[in-house]
């Protein structure tokens, strides 16, 4: 039996036009699905669309449509961009399913049935933009602390969800499982605010009516973050225990803005406990993005748009210069100018040129017929060994979600490859008919380098790996097998690689 590995993006709302943020999510999930596959996992991967609530029933309204025709449509434009940047996602769930709707009703009839939640009554001030309730004391200046917009105040019966009384098992947990939050600053972050005091949670409202109905009470409709956030059990078939949710819950980790870090660490784990379910083993909090030093808004007109991007740069240019730019778990700032760099310096000059250096050598002194190695040198030797070691290496990493470092150890291989040409001179030794044997195992290391170099990132840029390992005459299933040294067989057909990465001038 495969080892499963469950993998989440957050639900994009519906009310949002896709951007570099989703894009960045997105990409990270699907560079650690390919992955743990490469690695032999079982992986379920899960992104989807969060369609309720009062913002996007105001917005259908002043469009002239329906909640869900307005859904349909943004949908769509999601499901067409993770299209073209190559996600692998297994599924993408919508909380207009019966599937989620009907696991929703279930998990809320759970914790109801068992006492915590109860029929209350709600005064607070309240965002609709954030869908979130403030406190007075919360407030800044009158305005909503997360997006400092105006706020209402609101008097509604409401069911309540008895969220204080999780407060010390939630502590524990957080203290047994250090990895549960990360990075460790947001860990932190989470165990001040639940020392603060976690007070019960309005967990329905009856202001509007686009949402999941509480069940016998159809007066309310369920709190749109308990909707959004059931959807990682509910996809898997929740509450059926025989099929995918018996099989990959709890989820191996939750990637997620930031922003949304208290719905998953603090809401998310006390609704679990009350339900009597399994937590998640990780939730992981990235940075946000600015724009040439600014804050992304439509105000500023400065939102980055991933199509444009893949139209102007390449998909795999753009899956890079996301993932290497930035550690994963900070802020980034996007410009043009360095994505440009990282295109000609990394893409280009480095891995691009190196795969188009070695297979026109292969072709120019061997026919393209990929020769037998002899005896390895030392310095041949060298570059096996740090082949092999960025293997480990890249493994450690990407557990850790350290996507930038594992790159970075990926490109010493490359950079490596590249000296070792200039050091072994290739067109010196085809000179001489005497050297012939030498040559071969020149050609061979270094062609054996980029075979596994290429199976290791097409995790990362799965169009540039396919080119390359065709170019190398590799054509196998991807297997962690493949990572060996010697997967190149004597006389593979070796062609001549097109540039991976035109140079751009700017």
């Amino acid at each position: 039996m495969k080892p499963t590995f469950y993998v989440t993006t957050p639900i994009y709302y519906v009310n949002d036009v896709p951007h570099i943020g989703h894009a960045y999510t997105t990409v990270a999930g699907d560079v650690l699905a390919r992955y743990k596959r490469l690695m032999g996992y079982d992986v379920y991967f899960l992104t989807g669309s969060d369609e309720h609530g009062q913002k996007v029933e105001k917005a259908a309204t002043t469009a002239g449509e329906t909640p869900l025709e307005l859904a349909d449509r943004v949908v769509k434009r999601f499901q067409a961009l993770w299209g073209r940047l190559g996600i692998s996602h297994n599924d993408f769930i919508r909380t207009t399913q019966e599937r989620h709707k009907n696991g929703v009703s279930r998990i809320f009839e759970n914790i109801l049935e068992k006492g915590d939640i109860y029929l209350g009554e709600y005064e607070d001030w309240y965002c609709t933009p954030c869908e979130t309730f403030w406190t007075e004391t919360q407030l800044i200046e009158g305005r909503c602390p997360d997006c400092n917009r105006p706020v209402e105040k609101l008097k509604e019966e409401s069911y309540f969800f008895r969220m204080s009384k999780y407060q010390g098992e939630l502590l524990s947990y957080i203290e047994a499982n250090p990895d549960f939050i990360q990075p460790k600053s947001k860990r932190n972050e989470i165990i001040s605010f639940i020392n603060e005091g976690l007070r019960d949670l309005s967990v329905s409202r009856t202001t509007f009516s686009w949402g999941i109905p509480v069940p016998g009470n159809n007066r309310h409709i369920i709190y749109v973050w308990f909707d959004a956030l059931t959807n990682y059990i509910t996809a898997l078939g929740y509450p059926d225990e025989t099929g995918n949710y018996g099989r990959y819950w709890p989820v191996d980790v939750h990637l997620i803005g930031k922003d949304i870090l208290r719905f998953h660490a603090v809401y998310w784990p006390t609704f679990l406990m009350a339900a009597g379910l399994p937590l998640p083993k990780k939730v992981f909090a990235h940075g946000w993005w600015t724009v040439e030093g600014q804050k992304m808004s439509k105000s500023l007109m400065n939102v980055v748009e991933p199509n444009m991007l893949i139209d102007k740069y390449g998909v795999d240019a753009v899956r890079y210069f996301l993932l290497r730019e930035v550690p994963f778990g900070l802020d980034g700032d996007f410009s043009h100018s360095a994505l440009v760099q990282r295109i000609n310096s990394d893409l280009a000059n480095d891995i691009g040129n190196l795969l188009s250096r070695s297979t026109a050598m292969a072709v120019k002194y061997f026919n393209g017929i990929l020769p037998s190695a002899g005896l390895l040198t030392e310095t041949d030797h060298s570059l096996r060994h740090k082949t092999e070691a960025m293997v480990t290496i890249v493994d450690k990493f990407v557990d850790e979600l350290a996507f930038s470092k594992a790159l970075q150890a990926i490109w010493e291989v490359i950079s490596a490859g590249n000296k070792y040409i200039d050091d072994m001179a290739p067109w010196t030794l085809a000179k001489d008919p005497a050297n012939s044997g030498r040559l071969a195992t020149v050609m061979y290391t270094l062609l054996e380098s980029q075979r596994i170099t290429h199976c290791i990132l097409s995790a990362f840029l799965p169009a540039t790996a396919a080119k390359a390992l065709s170019s190398l005459g590799w054509n196998e299933t991807l297997t962690k097998e493949g990572l060996v040294w010697g997967g190149l067989k004597d006389g593979a057909k070796i062609t001549k690689a097109e540039a991976l990465f035109p140079r751009i001038e700017e």
